[in-house]
Protein backbone atom coordinates (compact mmCIF):
# COMPACT_ATOMS: atom_id res chain seq x y z
CA UNK A 1 0.00 0.00 0.00
CA UNK A 2 2.27 3.07 -1.00
CA UNK A 3 0.14 6.13 -0.27
CA UNK A 4 -3.28 5.45 -1.52
CA UNK A 5 -5.56 4.68 1.90
CA UNK A 6 -3.95 8.32 2.80
CA UNK A 7 -4.69 9.91 -0.41
CA UNK A 8 -8.08 8.73 -0.62
CA UNK A 9 -8.45 10.39 3.13
CA UNK A 10 -7.20 13.74 1.96
CA UNK A 11 -9.71 13.76 -1.31
CA UNK A 12 -12.48 12.42 0.55
CA UNK A 13 -14.55 15.63 0.96
CA UNK A 14 -13.95 16.80 -2.46
CA UNK A 15 -14.83 13.53 -4.05
CA UNK A 16 -17.65 12.45 -1.74
CA UNK A 17 -19.02 15.85 -0.90
CA UNK A 18 -17.85 17.89 -3.84
CA UNK A 19 -16.40 20.16 -1.24
CA UNK A 20 -14.42 23.70 -2.73
CA UNK A 21 -13.53 26.80 -1.61
CA UNK A 22 -15.47 30.65 -0.68
CA UNK A 23 -14.03 33.64 -0.93
CA UNK A 24 -15.53 35.58 1.83
CA UNK A 25 -14.16 38.96 0.77
CA UNK A 26 -15.31 39.21 -3.07
CA UNK A 27 -17.67 36.04 -2.94
CA UNK A 28 -16.15 33.86 -5.67
CA UNK A 29 -16.52 29.80 -5.65
CA UNK A 30 -13.94 27.84 -6.63
CA UNK A 31 -13.17 23.91 -6.99
CA UNK A 32 -11.44 22.07 -5.97
CA UNK A 33 -10.80 23.44 -2.83
CA UNK A 34 -8.27 27.13 -2.75
CA UNK A 35 -6.12 28.48 -0.35
CA UNK A 36 -5.61 31.78 -1.82
CA UNK A 37 -9.03 33.25 -4.03
CA UNK A 38 -7.67 33.63 -7.36
CA UNK A 39 -9.49 36.55 -8.12
CA UNK A 40 -9.11 39.07 -5.13
CA UNK A 41 -5.36 36.97 -4.34
CA UNK A 42 -6.68 37.65 -0.29
CA UNK A 43 -5.19 34.98 1.98
CA UNK A 44 -7.33 33.67 5.11
CA UNK A 45 -10.59 34.88 4.09
CA UNK A 46 -11.99 31.48 2.33
CA UNK A 47 -13.74 28.82 3.53
CA UNK A 48 -14.91 25.26 2.44
CA UNK A 49 -18.29 25.22 1.41
CA UNK A 50 -20.24 22.22 -0.57
CA UNK A 51 -21.21 23.02 -4.03
CA UNK A 52 -24.22 22.65 -5.15
CA UNK A 53 -26.00 19.41 -6.53
CA UNK A 54 -27.10 20.82 -9.75
CA UNK A 55 -25.85 22.71 -12.50
CA UNK A 56 -26.30 22.52 -16.54
CA UNK A 57 -23.89 21.40 -19.34
CA UNK A 58 -22.16 24.34 -21.08
CA UNK A 59 -19.94 21.69 -23.20
CA UNK A 60 -19.69 17.97 -23.56
CA UNK A 61 -17.73 15.17 -25.72
CA UNK A 62 -17.70 11.67 -26.01
CA UNK A 63 -14.66 9.66 -25.13
CA UNK A 64 -13.81 6.63 -27.21
CA UNK A 65 -9.82 6.45 -26.55
CA UNK A 66 -9.35 6.89 -22.30
CA UNK A 67 -6.92 6.88 -20.64
CA UNK A 68 -4.81 4.29 -18.78
CA UNK A 69 -6.99 1.72 -16.52
CA UNK A 70 -10.46 3.31 -18.29
CA UNK A 71 -10.07 1.52 -21.39
CA UNK A 72 -13.25 -0.67 -20.66
CA UNK A 73 -15.26 1.98 -19.53
CA UNK A 74 -15.34 3.56 -23.52
CA UNK A 75 -17.33 4.93 -24.91
CA UNK A 76 -18.18 7.54 -22.42
CA UNK A 77 -19.18 10.83 -21.86
CA UNK A 78 -18.18 13.99 -20.00
CA UNK A 79 -18.94 17.62 -19.23
CA UNK A 80 -17.87 20.97 -18.63
CA UNK A 81 -20.54 21.69 -15.70
CA UNK A 82 -22.00 25.31 -14.58
CA UNK A 83 -23.13 25.11 -10.81
CA UNK A 84 -25.99 26.95 -9.74
CA UNK A 85 -23.08 29.06 -8.06
CA UNK A 86 -21.68 29.74 -11.28
CA UNK A 87 -18.59 27.07 -9.97
CA UNK A 88 -17.31 25.41 -13.22
CA UNK A 89 -15.73 21.21 -12.86
CA UNK A 90 -15.78 18.76 -15.39
CA UNK A 91 -16.87 15.63 -14.93
CA UNK A 92 -18.24 12.39 -16.41
CA UNK A 93 -21.93 12.11 -17.63
CA UNK A 94 -23.59 9.02 -16.47
CA UNK A 95 -27.06 7.11 -16.79
CA UNK A 96 -28.33 9.62 -19.63
CA UNK A 97 -28.52 8.30 -23.59
CA UNK A 98 -26.51 10.80 -25.79
CA UNK A 99 -29.82 11.99 -27.31
CA UNK A 100 -30.69 13.98 -23.27
CA UNK A 101 -26.80 14.97 -23.14
CA UNK A 102 -27.34 18.74 -24.94
CA UNK A 103 -25.83 22.26 -24.20
CA UNK A 104 -28.08 24.07 -21.17
CA UNK A 105 -29.56 20.62 -19.72
CA UNK A 106 -30.03 20.50 -16.47
CA UNK A 107 -27.65 17.85 -14.25
CA UNK A 108 -27.72 16.93 -10.77
CA UNK A 109 -24.55 14.88 -8.86
CA UNK A 110 -24.94 11.00 -7.90
CA UNK A 111 -22.83 9.29 -6.39
CA UNK A 112 -20.55 6.55 -8.16
CA UNK A 113 -17.87 3.99 -8.41
CA UNK A 114 -14.93 5.69 -10.30
CA UNK A 115 -11.79 3.22 -10.42
CA UNK A 116 -10.26 -0.09 -8.54
CA UNK A 117 -7.37 0.83 -6.61
CA UNK A 118 -5.30 -2.01 -8.07
CA UNK A 119 -3.34 -4.30 -5.91
CA UNK A 120 -3.76 -1.79 -2.81
CA UNK A 121 -7.66 -3.39 -2.93
CA UNK A 122 -9.07 0.12 -2.61
CA UNK A 123 -12.26 1.13 -4.49
CA UNK A 124 -12.74 5.00 -5.45
CA UNK A 125 -16.02 5.89 -4.74
CA UNK A 126 -17.30 10.09 -5.92
CA UNK A 127 -19.02 12.17 -7.72
CA UNK A 128 -20.19 12.19 -11.39
CA UNK A 129 -23.49 14.05 -12.94
CA UNK A 130 -26.71 12.68 -14.25
CA UNK A 131 -29.44 14.67 -16.97
CA UNK A 132 -32.34 15.25 -14.72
Amino acid sequence: MDGAIPIHWRRFDERYRLTGSHCLTCGSYYFPKRVICPNCRRRGKIVDEEMPRTGKILSWTEVFVAPTGFENETPYFIAIIELENKTRILSQIVDSGKDKIKIGAKVKKVFRKIADEHEEGVIAYGYKFKVE
